[in-house]
């Protein structure tokens, strides 16, 4: 018998509860629920070993078209200032030019649903700060006890510790910089934290304000036998999106971030392609990106486009915020989201909608399937699962882990 290339599968419903529990303990799913909904799954997705290995090469192939889209950037402020980034941001762009992507680690996670007759749309690249790790990393090997015949994908958090082990030292210091007051990104950071200690690194917690910086180096004051001493940070794994940074106090200096030379996981040129405007100068930028017009929709400007055919987008939207997909809104909203991007088009865009295709479940329902693939320097790294009772995958949208079957 053959297996189908993806299968929605039961957590055995005696072993749910212990399955969570082991969730927030050992995957750091310190939020499992959104208001009264469970964001844990109660299935976990089977792939087959030939999808895997189809979205991870897809992953891999747009990693590197990303990158060079980054680095033509770079020469082109003209076609920057047409993205939708704040003017505070575009300010300091002239600031990358001293980027050398060997000298840093370079995360995406790209998003892809299955489509009719077998086939993938991508919606976007999580190209600045990609949320997931842990269930990218460990969901897979906590589930895959409930599957013999299914294995866990690449971890992740593997994939970044070699990285930061082999451009830093060992024991190196790696600040992880998020917003700390927000249990969300902490879970994430005490996650890759953890990770990193156990295997020889040293993690140091920081919001973005506590770096400091020298000769475009980072910095940080740390508290030594009752004694405050500064130390240079080896590397910089960040979790605070970048176009927050104008937010801080002018004292934290965050533009130092743009031209930082210390190991730096992502580096700001990330948001050149994190904008979802970005398609609108593709041909602009003279360079070949045959995966990323294949898979990912027509995208326009929102005054380009007339009648209800279309999808809108916020440019910097995160989580599915904002995303004018009919049977996942209100009129009320729809209605709200088409006047603001005709009112304000720089800070959106407009797609054509793809069929997303509906899984059924054991349990009786149908879902809507985004697999989010990571690269890591544009090798596949690990895969991470979400699913929807309506087409948009937003906050409410259930996580699961996604095992490959062994054969």
């Amino acid at each position: 018998m053959i297996s189908p290339p993806l299968e929605l599968a039961k957590i055995p419903a005696e072993a749910y509860s212990d399955y969570r529990y082991e969730l927030i303990f050992r995957a750091y799913k310190w939020d499992p629920q959104v208001e009264d909904e469970s964001t844990v799954s109660k299935e976990a997705l089977l792939v087959s070993r030939e999808t895997a290995r189809q979205l991870s090469v897809w992953a891999e192939r747009l990693s590197g078209e990303t990158i060079l889209m980054e680095e033509a950037l770079m020469d082109r402020p003209d076609l920057a200032k047409k993205l939708g980034l704040p003017r505070k941001i575009l300010k300091h762009l002239p600031r990358l030019k001293g980027y050398k992507r060997d000298r840093h680690i370079r995360l995406m996670r790209f998003d892809f649903h299955p489509i009719p007759n077998g086939g993938w749309a991508v919606s976007e690249v999580n190209s600045d700060v990609p949320g997931g790790l842990a269930e990218a990393s460990v969901w897979g090997g906590i589930a895959a006890k409930y599957f013999p015949g299914a294995e866990p994908g690449p971890s992740v958090a593997e994939k970044l510790f070699g990285e930061f082990y082999t451009k830093t030292k060992d024991a190196a210091s790696i600040a992880l910089v998020h917003a700390t007051s927000y249990s969300d990104d902490r879970q994430v950071m005490q996650f890759i934290g953890d990770y990193f200690s156990d295997k020889g690194l040293t993690a140091v917690y920081a919001a973005p304000d506590h770096v400091q910086w020298k000769n475009k180096k980072a910095w940080i004051t740390v508290n030594e036998n009752e004694a405050e001493n500064e130390a240079e940070l080896d590397g910089i794994l960040r979790f605070f999106p970048l176009e927050w940074l104008p937010n801080l106090p002018s004292h934290s200096r965050w533009e130092n971030y743009f031209d930082c030379e210390t190991v730096s996981c992502n580096h700001p040129v990330a948001l050149l392609t994190q904008s979802k405007r970005l398609p609108l100068i593709w041909d602009d930028l003279g360079i070949n990106i045959p995966a990323w017009k294949e898979l990912l929709p027509e995208t326009r400007s929102p005054r380009e486009v007339s009648g209800d055919d279309w999808i809108y987008k916020p440019v910097l939207g995160r989580v599915g915020e904002g995303i004018s997909i009919k049977s996942a809104v209100s009129q009320k909203d729809m209605l709200k989201i088409k006047k603001d991007a005709l009112r304000y088009p720089g800070e959106w865009i407009a797609q054509r909608p793809f069929e997303s295709l509906p899984l059924f479940s054991a349990g009786g329902h149908y879902y809507h399937l985004c697999i989010g693939v990571f690269t890591v320097n544009c090798q596949a790294a690990g895969f991470y699962g979400r699913i929807s009772r309506y087409p948009r995958i937003d906050k409410r949208a259930q996580d699961l882990p996604v095992l490959v079957r062994k054969a």
